[in-house]
């Protein structure tokens, strides 16, 4: 049962939590029209919950830990591969849902359909994700 009060006190999982509504919250202020309430639930967005997350946690491993500790060293790196996918992957598939949506209305309207070209390589096959793991782990028993 001590599992559950640590969980309840766990001070950088709630502090990091927080970070992350205040950041759903404020967005309701920095959509297209003055307020939004509907944008606190999205996801995407100024400002990027994800990042405020993932940054907040990372801040305060390190201030508790020492920015020099494995432990801070690890939640860098997740933050950095979080952030990056906010970023890019899901930018992308973001782009591509507004290209959809356009395609559809055109052709429901009958206009003619305009494209650009998409970059086609989004995410990774599962034969990329092994080869990097397996180069991760080379280069970490390499160092």
């Amino acid at each position: 049962m001590e599992y559950l009060g640590d969980f309840f006190t766990n001070r950088i999982l709630w502090v990091s939590i927080l970070a992350c509504f205040v950041a759903q919250f404020l967005k309701m202020f920095t959509g297209e029209r003055k307020i939004d309430i509907g944008r606190i639930l999205i996801s995407g967005g100024m400002p990027s919950s994800h990042s405020a997350f993932v940054t907040c946690m990372s801040v305060l491993i390190g201030r508790n830990n020492g920015f020099g500790s494995d432990l801070f060293a690890l939640s860098a790196v997740i933050s950095c591969i979080i952030m990056y996918d906010a970023s890019g992957v899901r930018r992308a598939v973001g782009k591509q849902a507004k290209i959809v949506n356009q395609l559809v209305e055109d052709w429901q309207m009958k206009r003619p359909i305009e494209h650009e070209k998409l970059k086609e390589l989004v995410g990774h096959t599962p034969k990329q994700v092994l080869f990097g793991a397996l180069l991760g782990v080379v280069i970490g028993m390499i160092l």
